[in-house]
């Protein structure tokens, strides 16, 4: 039996979510809502007019289920994923296990409290609907064996809800999720005007500046910025946590990291129990060092 995997164009977690459907065995076959590519021996293109609207995308997803009968959907482990398959297991009356990581027959390992717990447990007979946490595994690479065009038939009820408008955040060019470097900060930056020095470290480092949920509550930052449970999963090279606490939120957001660098005045921070690197001192005299120190052994 395949597995059936649902595919947004130009999205890592997609990819991810590939790897973990060829880890099921048999044949995976992927279904997009509109053109896209992804490595999967057949992409199934719903034809969905409009915006996107979680209950229409569930309902291709379902017409396609009863159509190839799969063994498994996998979505990503994404808002997107992990809404049009919730709206799926509703449909059709089954679990849904989220934040998956691992798969052994009938038994799954998931992340649960933003992945500062893993659960180990047991999915009945019958399909199995699964969405990937996000960065548990590789992107798959390569495209798509062979694709097909179908048009489900959707009701009015399932385009009542739909994105009517989205407005871009403004990164300089440089997106959050996909930064090989992240200089983040929280409540000890200070104020608004104080991520002006993480926002000339990040430059230099190209990178992205991102914060924690306290920052974006006060109205430093923009939500759009915020790395955490509720924000942006982010797996940078390098994250530069600046006046963090460590709260269990936000390191669910930032864990996927390669390396972490923890800069706090407490030396009794939680963050430094996740850190690779720790540097115990004034955020606002430790990055205009860096940044000095960059500047010179570029002009060197």
């Amino acid at each position: 039996m395949s597995v059936l995997v649902l595919i947004e164009p130009d999205d890592e977690l997609a990819l991810q979510a590939v790897t973990l459907a060829r880890s099921l065995g048999g044949p995976v076959q992927g279904i997009s809502i509109g053109p896209a590519d992804a490595p999967v021996d057949v992409l199934h293109v719903a034809q969905v007019d409009g915006s996107y609207a979680p209950g229409a995308w569930a309902a291709a997803v379902v017409q396609l289920v009863e159509r190839l009968a799969p063994s498994a959907v996998v979505a990503p482990g994404s808002d997107r994923g992990n809404e049009v398959l919730a709206h799926v297991a509703a449909r059709l009356d089954l679990p849904l296990a989220a934040n998956v990581t691992e798969m052994r027959g009938d038994e799954v390992t998931r992340q649960r409290w933003g992945g500062s717990l893993l659960e180990e447990a047991r999915l009945g007979e019958g399909l199995k609907l699964l969405t990937a946490a996000p960065h548990a595994f590789e992107a798959a690479a390569g495209r798509a064996g062979a694709t097909e065009s179908f048009a489900p038939a959707l009701a009015e009820a399932d385009t009542a809800v739909r994105v009517v408008e989205s407005v871009g955040a403004s990164t300089g060019g440089i997106s959050l999720a996909e930064a090989k470097v992240v200089v983040s900060g929280g409540r000890g930056v200070g104020s608004a005007e104080g991520f002006a020095v993480l926002e000339e470290l990040a430059g230099l480092l190209g990178g992205a500046v991102g914060c924690s949920r306290v920052v974006t509550s006060a109205g430093w930052r923009p939500h759009a910025d915020q790395v955490g449970q509720t924000g942006t999963k982010v797996s940078p090279e390098l994250y530069v946590a600046c006046g963090i606490s460590g709260a269990t939120q936000h390191i669910a957001g930032c864990k996927g990291a390669k390396k972490l660098l923890a800069i706090n005045g407490d030396p009794e921070a939680t963050i430094f129990a996740h850190a690779d690197y720790a540097v115990i001192g004034d955020l606002h005299e430790i990055l205009p060092a860096i940044s000095a120190e960059l500047r010179k052994a570029r002009a060197a």
